[in-house]
């Protein structure tokens, strides 16, 4: 995990990246933070970008990025300022589940296009194969699948990620099944979700992540401050769309509005 510092600091940020990708691709983000007083805490998860931590591609246990999100906001906490969590994707999963098992003190938790529902699952003759294949041979890697063209409509972005050597493009059978259960326990668990402010923000013509199931998610959740924001005609990556800049200040309005809370506790 690295620590983006800002000037004068008046929370920190822990984001968690979606699957296959990496620190590199939140520069942009990372920075618009830090403007607002933000410090800014991110790593590569097991398995992605340069972490050794696992096989690239590859987790024994979706424990793993459960593990490794405690301690990055252990880290954080010890700023002794507002911790707000960021969660894209994948990453937006991990967070859910991190604090539904961890219950983590954190002021706020930011999902944007969590993944809790695929657009498109692999054929069903290959999803039997693949789960006798998770118990004989769980590192067995193959096609991830996940396009920049899908992911964004920003040509720039996508032009970065088609030359990115980091970008992961091959998952384990293990992976993709641990993905599997993390989703169903993200539904069977949500009881057990902190009653903590949440904001979800969602692609409106997102190709990768439902955002029916999305939706019906949110709408079983029982957190007393809950926001919810389709952006409508947005792809996946909603920070990297076009229009990114009024995503983050729909993000800031947010944090804002929980750090001023803090300060008039405190």
């Amino acid at each position: 995990m690295r620590l983006w510092h800002a000037e004068q600091p008046l929370g920190v940020i822990v984001i968690i990246h979606g699957a296959c990708e990496h620190i590199g691709r939140y520069k942009w983000l990372l920075e618009m933070w830090r403007s607002i007083g933000m410090h800014v805490a991110m790593g590569d998860l097991p398995g992605q970008g340069t972490s050794r931590r696992r096989h690239r591609g590859h987790i024994d246990s979706f424990d793993d990025y459960i593990e490794e999100i405690e301690m990055w906001v252990q880290e954080a906490l010890t700023f002794k300022l507002p911790v707000f969590i960021l969660g894209h994707s994948m990453g937006g999963l991990v967070a859910i589940r991190a604090m539904q098992e961890k219950q983590l003190p954190i002021h706020g938790l930011m999902l944007s296009s969590p993944c809790l529902g695929l657009v498109e699952h692999p054929p069903k003759g290959l999803e039997w194969v693949s789960k006798g294949l998770n118990y004989l041979f769980p590192e067995k890697l193959f096609e991830a699948k996940l396009s920049a063209e899908i992911a964004t409509r920003n040509k720039d972005i996508q032009e970065q990620d088609n030359n990115d050597s980091l970008y992961v493009t091959k998952v384990s059978v293990r992976w993709y099944h641990e993905l599997l259960k993390a989703m169903k326990l993200a539904y069977r668990n949500i009881h057990k979700l902190p009653d903590i402010p949440l904001l979800l923000m969602q692609g409106g013509s997102d190709k990768i992540v439902d955002k029916v199931v999305v939706k019906e998610w949110f709408d079983h959740v029982k957190c007393t401050d809950k926001t919810y924001k389709e952006w409508i005609g947005l792809y996946h990556e909603i920070f990297n769309e076009p229009e990114r800049e009024n995503v983050f200040n729909f993000a800031k309005s947010f944090v804002e509005k929980e750090i001023k809370l803090y300060e008039n506790l405190n």
